[in-house]
């Protein structure tokens, strides 16, 4: 069953990298695989309503990532697979039996909670549960946002 949760995830993770972009309907046609984000780059995703957080960062051959909620503020480490799309990136894995698909597209993003601009918005699929947030990688942090 997990398995074939995984392959449907994927396929709408791999639809949501290349559907979504900063602008609606500007979807690149370049078929080139995003590489803006180096694979040993780590990535911090977060978000709020509810609180969450998740880190990936590059382990031996592959990728680990660390998701971790106010109720368990040590996280819990997996194993994720790393995928890019054409307009972002991906990574699958599992989670206490629940199938996770973390996406990654380019784009400003805003918390709500603070005043910092994130250069990327997420999606955590986490089971059945859709998650949005922004996130940034150790070579493009957040900023203080502006005042408008």
């Amino acid at each position: 069953m997990v398995s074939a949760f995984r392959f449907i995830s994927l396929g709408a993770a791999s639809f949501a990298l290349i559907a979504c972009t900063e602008t609606p309907g500007d979807i690149s046609r370049d078929a080139q695989p995003f590489d803006a984000i180096a694979a040993d780059e780590a990535i911090s995703v977060l978000g709020t309503e509810p609180f969450w957080n998740i880190g990936v960062t590059a382990s031996g051959n592959g990728h680990s990532a660390r998701y971790s909620t106010p109720e368990r503020p040590d996280g819990t480490s997996f194993p994720v697979s790393r995928f890019a799309g054409n307009n972002g990136l991906g990574f699958s894995g599992e989670l206490e039996g629940r199938a996770v698909v973390l996406t990654i597209t380019p784009g400003t993003c805003s918390d709500q909670m603070s005043d910092r601009d994130y250069p990327y918005t997420a999606t955590l699929l986490l089971g059945d549960s859709a998650l949005q947030g922004c996130a940034f990688t150790s070579r493009e942090p957040y900023s203080e946002a502006t005042p408008s």
